[in-house]
């Protein structure tokens, strides 16, 4: 008996089974997309990604309104205002000069990444920080790096980045830290900041 090839294989199925196939397709689906936010939920929370955790961190914080100095036992008043003044022909001063014994301890005035690790141009040996509102900090002619510092480590404030030194531009002179700070228009004063500072009283009042 021939076969018409336009004759549906099966009767279409009644309304109670259609109804009965689109919820258990909405239910499959629930399912699908519960198991998803629990995969989401736990690579969120792992530690590959810390730092994406702390960028987005960063980026929902406020700029700073006051800052440690970044350079162990240096207090803000002993900070020369250099920031703007002249360099060469070409160029005025974009941070501060914070001077201080060869091999003090340098540590991130703020919560952040390490966006960058060079050495080399006129910072010499240099830490970039992303940090709070996606600014970046920049600590330049440093001696050395601490060592395991790494491009992508998520840091605390006080964690130590590297030493104080004169490298770079400033070979020569007195040991010192370049520190800058660079927001969304570029370079800003960070004097005022510091000065700003108050540490905080852990002594429990």
């Amino acid at each position: 008996m021939p076969v018409d090839p336009h004759a549906p294989s099966s009767p279409p199925p009644g309304p109670h089974r259609s109804a009965a196939w689109r919820v258990r397709r909405w239910l499959v689906r629930l399912l699908v997309l519960a198991v998803l936010a629990v995969l989401a939920g736990v690579l969120w929370n792992s530690p590959w990604a810390q730092a994406p955790r702390a960028l987005w961190a960063l980026s929902r914080m406020a700029p700073p309104e006051a800052l440690p100095v970044p350079v162990d036992g240096v207090a803000a008043r002993r900070i020369a205002h250099t920031f703007g003044a002249p360099r060469g022909r070409d160029r005025t001063h974009a941070g501060l000069d914070i001077f201080a014994p060869r091999g003090t301890a340098v540590t991130s005035a703020t919560p952040g990444i390490v966006a960058d690790i060079r050495d080399g141009g006129l910072g010499g040996r240099q830490v970039w920080i992303l940090g709070p509102a996606r600014e970046r900090y920049y600590y330049a002619h440093l001696d050395g790096w601490r060592e395991g510092l790494s491009h992508g480590e998520v840091v605390e404030a006080g964690t130590v980045l590297g030493y104080v030194g004169d490298s770079g531009n400033a070979k020569g002179t007195p040991p010192h830290l370049h520190w800058g700070i660079y927001g969304s228009t570029g370079a800003y004063d960070p004097l005022p900041l510091l000065r700003a500072w108050t540490a905080p009283d852990r002594s429990g009042r």
